[in-house]
């Protein structure tokens, strides 16, 4: 419930009331009961609120049965999801992803909508073509349904080309997945600089972000920064979202945040990855952040122990971020490093440059109008000064 109350803020909405029911089943015309469909009655006449939000999938037949009812409009979790998603879409590939997603969900839902739905008028100037206005309706949403799939696919097209062009450069990708509102916009902003959103309302992410990070090393990786995920997650934003989410298909090493100070922490993370598995990446190689720890008592703070897999950071106070990226640094495997010694004539500035800005150099001694370096280097880094390598 508390999560319903925090997407329902996240949609603009104020709260006028709260109805639970625990029964062994849901019913197949209402999913709850009847006696709780009068309860639900009596609270709407006292509150007049403008929408009743369920926190649970609704049959299209049990939204228009719970509508008749209660007399007042009803939509389920997805629907309100959906609006959020509408809402928080900025970049023109967003928001053909949620109308997508939108059309989907709406046309099993399109029955039953009122006279609106009835036969086209008969007599003399008023004959239609025969259809009803339902079949007209679907008509136009399958129409529009393929073209928004058209656009999505273009969209999908310009984006492996452009992973096609950053994959022929050995640079590796890292992406950023977790439950909504876990910080992974925070943590992306404190890694990269980017100044991405950040908002404590869930879904603030939509639009996929791609930045370069300079690693301890000196290597460079992508950190990209994906769309939260959420229990239940509608199969339909899975699908819409799927160009969105070949970041994730297609990185080298996700980094799977989760906010430490949740009492569902755990829960969330299987919530994750049951969606990986859906994008097919429950197999990739993976860090497990550990956000907000700031936030913790000082004594569960201290009792926090890091490991080769998960680490405990703080992206707002900076706190374990440098490990964060040793870590990162030690787990990719693109653009191999080797440690070798290099003679360097004095006099070829271009060379020396490149070794301070890309290399970690550990020894330097100056001789007869040499530089004798001991370097550690990327392969890319070092084909570039192949010819300076003395031993390696």
């Amino acid at each position: 419930m508390a999560e319903l109350r925090e997407l329902t803020a996240s949609a603009g909405a104020a709260i006028a009331g709260e109805v639970l029911q625990r029964r062994p089943k849901p019913d197949p015309a209402t999913l709850i009961g009847s006696g709780k469909v009068e309860e639900l009655k009596g609270a709407i006449a006292s509150t007049s609120p403008d929408l009743v939000i369920f926190d649970h999938e609704l049959t299209p037949s049990q939204q228009r049965n719970l509508e008749r009812e209660l007399d007042a409009r009803v939509i389920d979790r997805t629907q309100l999801i959906l609006d959020i998603f509408a809402r928080h879409a900025r970049t023109r590939e967003g928001q053909l992803q949620v109308e997508l997603a939108q059309l989907q969900y709406l046309l099993p839902r399109l029955a039953g909508r009122g006279a609106q739905m009835s036969q086209l008028g008969g007599g003399i100037g008023t004959r239609g073509p025969g259809e009803t206005q339902l079949e007209t309706d679907r008509r136009k949403i399958y129409r529009r349904i393929r073209h928004v799939e058209q656009q999505l696919e273009n969209v999908r097209r310009i984006r492996g080309q452009q992973r096609r062009r950053r994959e022929s450069v050995p640079i590796a990708t890292v992406a950023l997945v977790g439950y909504t509102n876990a910080g992974k916009s925070t943590l992306f902003n404190a890694l990269t600089k980017a100044g991405v959103l950040e908002s404590a309302r869930m879904f603030a992410t939509l639009d996929p972000t791609l930045r370069q990070v300079v690693l301890p090393s000196k290597r460079e990786a992508l950190l990209s920064d994906t769309v939260g995920f959420i229990r239940n997650l509608p199969h339909t934003l899975v699908s819409a979202f799927r160009a969105t989410l070949e970041e994730v298909q297609r990185a080298s090493l996700l980094l799977h945040v989760s906010d430490a100070t949740s009492p569902t922490a755990s829960e969330q993370q299987e919530q994750v990855e049951d969606v990986l598995r859906e994008l097919e990446s429950q197999d990739k190689p993976r860090l497990y952040v550990m956000n907000k720890v700031d936030l913790l008592p000082e004594k569960k703070r201290e009792s926090l122990r890091d490991t080769d897999s998960v680490i405990h950071v703080s992206a707002t106070k900076g706190i374990g971020l440098q490990k964060l990226l040793e870590l990162i640094d030690a787990k990719i495997a693109e653009d191999p490093l080797q440690r070798v010694r290099l003679r360097v004539p004095q006099a070829d500035g271009k060379a020396l440059a490149l070794l301070d800005a890309k290399a970690n150099v550990f020894s330097r001694e100056y001789s007869g109008g040499y530089v004798d370096l001991d370097v550690q280097a990327a392969e890319s880094v070092l084909r570039k000064i192949k010819n300076f390598v003395v031993d390696s």
